[in-house]
């Protein structure tokens, strides 16, 4: 069975279900939901933090080449 058909699966059964039953499974569902959207953060390899440098320096030559993150929308 493809994922989207067990999703689909999924969705119906949480709709057919009492209200108390949905209270039920939150907690589970929320410890799925959980796990999956913890970032993983690794190190910068060399070549990152290279990069990294580089930009730093071009910063620092010209911060008015930068936007600010405010600006961004």
């Amino acid at each position: 069975m493809t994922s989207a058909v067990l999703r689909k699966e999924l969705h119906t059964m949480i709709d057919a279900m009492p209200d108390n039953f949905v209270q039920a499974i939150i907690p589970l569902v929320t410890c799925f939901a959980d796990e999956y959207w913890k970032p993983v953060i690794e190190p910068a390899n060399p070549e990152e933090k290279d990069m990294i440098d580089r930009r730093m320096e071009d910063y620092e030559k010209d911060p008015s080449s930068f936007m600010p993150l405010e600006s961004i929308n």
